[in-house]
């Protein structure tokens, strides 16, 4: 059978690569990369639901794109997709709530009860600071990094950086005073 000419086979030609390749190639990605989004994901949206409908959905994106994205540069361009997608509903919704606390895999090093704070702290940040949170200290990308991800300036991201750090000092404070261990 003669596959038509169009997009695909255009696409499949351009790049070289045939769409059994291509599956692949994205498959192997998305094992090897999908619990780092995943966790990029939770520090975005503060829940373990909201944050696997946001890398699906991310994704699905990234499959669309996946003949022209370079292949060292998926993560970061799969991580870009994300945080569009997280601003968009950010600027559609407006109001969050903490909601329910993820379940996704702490750091060796942090405890539960550490990394539920955190999450329920940072949760308490408004959506642009709270990305640029997770995406300056967990993510450990530079400020200009961040500003391209997120489509903002490096002052605005030095901006909600200073101002999210303060929040979450002041809240981590109240809460130890609160409920001393």
């Amino acid at each position: 059978m003669k596959v038509p000419d169009g997009p695909t086979r255009k696409a499949a030609t351009v790049f070289g690569i045939g769409k059994a390749t291509r599956d692949a190639e994205f498959t192997a990605f998305v094992e090897a990369s999908g619990p780092a989004l995943l966790r990029v994901a939770v520090g975005l949206t503060g829940s373990g639901a909201a944050a696997r409908e946001l890398v699906q959905a991310s994704l699905v994106k990234a499959y669309v794109a996946w003949p022209r994205i370079r292949r060292d540069e998926a993560y970061a361009y799969t991580r870009r997709i994300m945080a569009n997608e997280r601003v968009d509903a950010w600027r559609s919704t407006r109001r969050e709530s903490p909601g329910d606390i993820p379940d996704a895999a702490a750091p060796a090093s942090a405890s539960v009860e550490d990394r539920d704070q955190l999450l329920r702290l940072l949760a308490t940040l408004a959506p642009q600071q709270r990305a640029v949170v997770v995406l300056r200290y967990y993510e450990d990308l530079s400020e200009r990094e961040v500003a391209q991800t997120l489509g903002i300036s490096p002052g605005a991201v030095k901006s909600a950086a200073s101002r999210g750090l303060a929040h979450l000092r002041a809240a981590a404070t109240l809460a130890t005073k609160e409920s001393p261990r």
